[in-house]
């Protein structure tokens, strides 16, 4: 147990944490100040056409801010005639420098831009995944060095009032860091602090901190604690928020908006990005979506707090629950689909849920993501269907029915239904109510119903902190019953649908909570609604269905076209099935980068490929024409590989 604010904001009702204001040019972040939107351009820094022009259309997109890459002292002398062309066509907002591996670039771009961008794992540290043992005298020796390094960046931009991130990411933690703290999210917290303790003693703080990582787990936690140290150490810089590597498609838009959605949705962040392998200005209208849904929270809308919270924010442990059919205990959170009965009629209209019939062989072939059920509001059961499939009707139907009916199929009752009725399913039970009654629950009244299993859904605004209370509420009882998160979208785009519902409940996922998902969305296709559900376990890593791609989403530092790469390894991969592939288009987002990846796939020089098992390096120097054959047999050697028409 802990208290209500274990990271400086309260969990039951939306209030954005301040941070301290910090001057970027003439829009200015932190405070009370809008959360802003960032992209990053993909073009060769030293093609200044180019990049005035993605600078242009990404302002024009609705970015405040533009990072551009600096990887050398050319690149960064640039920046001044990027800036001086953007200037002259009446595009004044601020531009970032990104920086890896080379001070001396940075230090020239502090003078041009306003604000500059560092990683503490490259900027004056090294990785080469060796474990060193260091004495405290030692360490503190390293931190001296790394000072010297630092300290003159530090004064320019104190001259120059130019503003600094100091942004951690998970996959290029220094050596030193990993020997003392590991690959964890409080060696991230540390490798930050130490450059921000180094900026404070120059009384220097414009200063915007960031916690990326692939892993949206990691990331969350991250960040959570970060703010939870600066707190004791009497901090408040502000928060850039990202997923980094998420992807591209569907994924990365999930992925993206389990880690910053949930983030945002407590309250924390400043400035944003959605790092997708597309196109920049892709990401832009994602940014914004997840930005602009905070501006419906209402502060009347009273969720009851609590003194303290049954979970560890900063580590993941499942909630505890009782196995029931095929959910709760240790078993993967299942699916649940709507289906209505004009889209039931014959066994194809459930090609759309991942079940196919063939019917000269009378057999159903049901893929990894196959929904584990359907709720129909049919009495009639068709027939023939999968015997993995499970259905689900609500209880006026199942009481109607007879016998055989009820032995096949699970009721879902309402509260009112559930208290006055003793006639229920011997196997299993669903119990649908709106989240904020849940507190209502008398728990040893229902202490016989071991066969229980709770819908929550929620008409509340702040809907992820309604149905996160409702949580809460059932572990301070010790009700052991599965829960299912339902949302109703309300004729809602996809698009809108697909980051609302990653928010609200991949966050609650990434906490431990549930043991489902139910997405009723009736006026959007079945498969659609079903490839979200499945999206969502499998960003939050509690349902691998698919293959994971930790893509970078580009850069001036590419070295080949990342999009038509990704694509092509996508096309021959998608098949494998919990396999996880980083396509890095540089050294910079490389073997630390792709942190978590099975295999890696970066460019290191160009059209020239290495290939990573892990974070070792396999095959160096290989022609892109060749490296995507080289990557399947690399696959193959392992073992892990599989046609996809043996599937």
């Amino acid at each position: 147990m802990s208290n209500t604010k274990p990271y400086g904001v309260n969990l039951t009702s939306y209030q954005r944490w301040q941070t301290r204001v910090v001057s970027i040019g003439d829009l200015p972040l932190g405070g009370d100040h809008p959360i802003r939107v960032q992209s990053m351009t993909t073009t060769d820094t030293m093609d200044t056409a180019a990049t005035v022009q993605q600078c242009k259309e990404l302002f024009d997109a609705g970015c405040d801010y533009v990072r551009i890459t600096a990887p050398s002292k050319n690149e960064a002398h640039n920046l001044s005639e990027i800036r001086r062309e953007l200037h002259a066509g009446g595009y004044r907002l601020p531009l970032i420098a990104d920086i890896h591996f080379t001070p001396n670039a940075a230090e020239i771009a502090a003078e041009i831009v306003e604000k500059v961008r560092v990683n503490p794992g490259n900027y004056a540290d090294h990785k080469k995944f060796e474990i060193v043992e260091y004495s405290d005298a030692d360490y503190d020796a390293e931190i001296e060095r790394i000072a010297e390094r630092f300290l003159p960046l530090v004064r320019i931009c104190k001259r120059e009032g130019t503003a600094m991130r100091i942004g951690t990411n998970h996959g290029s933690l220094s050596d030193r860091i990993m020997s003392r703290y590991g690959d964890t999210p409080l060696g991230m917290v540390e490798s930050a602090l130490e450059f921000v303790r180094i900026c404070a003693d120059e009384n220097f703080h414009d200063i915007v901190l960031s916690m990326k990582a692939s892993n949206p787990q990691v990331m969350v936690q991250a960040y959570r604690l970060l703010v939870n140290r600066m707190l004791a150490e009497q901090m408040n810089y502000p928060l850039h928020l990202g997923v980094t590597e998420a992807g591209d498609g569907e994924d990365g838009r999930i992925k993206s908006a389990v880690g910053i959605g949930s983030l945002l949705e407590d309250g924390l962040g400043d400035t944003i990005r959605v790092s997708l392998t597309e196109d920049p200005v892709h990401e832009v209208p994602v940014a914004r979506l997840l930005v602009d849904r905070l501006a419906t929270r209402r502060s009347e809308e009273v969720i009851p707090d609590l003194d303290t919270i049954p979970m560890d924010p900063f580590n993941y442990q499942r909630r505890n629950t009782r196995p029931v059919a095929q959910l709760g205990g240790k078993k993967v959170p299942v699916v649940i689909a709507s289906l209505p009965v004009d889209r039931f009629q014959k066994p194809a209209d459930l090609d759309s849920l991942g079940y196919r019939y063939n019917a000269t062989t009378d057999k159903w072939s049901v893929n990894d993501a196959a929904c584990d059920f359907i709720y129909f509001e049919d009495p009639i059961v068709p027939a023939g269907l999968p015997g993995s499939l499970s259905l689900l009707t609500n209880y006026e139907n199942w009481l109607a029915a007879g016998s055989d009916f009820r032995s096949q199929v699970y009721p879902v009752f309402d509260l009112e239904e559930y208290r006055n009725t003793d006639m229920r399913s011997q196997r299993c039970n669903f119990l649908c109510m709106e989240a904020t009654r849940v507190p209502e629950l008398d728990p040893a009244a229902f202490k016989k119903n071991d066969n229980l299993v709770l819908i929550l859904e929620t008409e509340a605004v702040h809907r992820r902190a309604a149905l996160r209370r409702a949580c809460f509420a059932l572990q301070e009882a010790g009700i052991e019953w599965p829960v299912v998160f339902r949302i109703q979208s309300a004729d809602q785009p996809l698009d809108t649908l697909r980051l609302e519902a990653a928010t609200d409940i991949g966050s609650l996922l990434l906490d431990g909570f549930g043991d489902g998902i139910w997405l009723n969305a009736p006026e959007l296709p079945a498969e659609d609604i079903n490839s979200l559900a499945f999206g969502i376990l499998q960003a939050t890593r509690t349902r691998i269905t698919r293959t994971e791609y930790i893509a970078c989403p580009s850069c001036g530092r590419t070295l080949f076209d990342l999009q038509s790469t990704t694509e092509l390894i996508r096309s021959r991969t998608e098949h494998l099935k919990g396999v996880k592939i980083g396509i890095m288009g540089c050294i910079v987002n490389g073997p630390g980068e792709m942190a978590d990846a099975d295999y890696g796939y970066v460019g290191s020089g160009p059209g020239k490929i290495t290939l990573y098992r892990g974070q070792e390096i396999v095959k160096k120097a290989i022609a892109s024409t060749e490296a995507v054959d080289a990557l399947i047999e690399l696959i193959r050697e392992d073992g892990r590989w599989v046609e996809a028409d043996q599937l």
